[in-house]
């Protein structure tokens, strides 16, 4: 099927909000949706006019601790963006840590642990 891409991922946190405002912060990213979702949840599409990440609670603050657990099955998410000193700043200015920074082909890179745990991993190309 030449031409697919992925469209959107679904993963869970505790605030959709947070993380709404985080993805807002760090990529320029703006709500195409949010409302009631499954299992009496909410959900909160955030992304550009091509793709986004569906950012999904049920439990909200109640949500435990295992849900977020690295590698299950989810490893990590990959962002490309210009500027990698320039998010980076922003990933530090949220409250975030940035790690295990990178300089190898096809570029630079670095990971960070959302509010929830998730890791994202930032990486450019210029």
């Amino acid at each position: 099927m030449p031409g697919a891409f992925i469209e959107h991922v679904n993963i869970t946190v505790r605030d959709p909000e947070r993380s709404a405002k985080l993805m807002h912060d760090l990529f320029g990213w703006h709500i195409r949706w949010q409302g009631p979702s499954l299992n009496g949840g909410r959900t909160i599409h955030v992304g550009d006019d091509q793709f986004y990440l569906a950012l999904y609670t049920s439990q909200g603050a109640e949500t435990p601790d295992d849900a977020f657990r690295k590698g299950r099955p989810l490893n990590h998410v990959g962002i490309v963006v210009e500027n990698l000193d320039d998010a980076e700043r922003r990933v530090v200015a949220s409250g975030l840590e940035p790690f295990n920074h990178g300089d190898y082909e096809p570029g630079r890179r670095f990971y960070f642990f959302d509010y929830d745990g998730t890791e994202f991993e930032l990486v450019s190309y210029g």
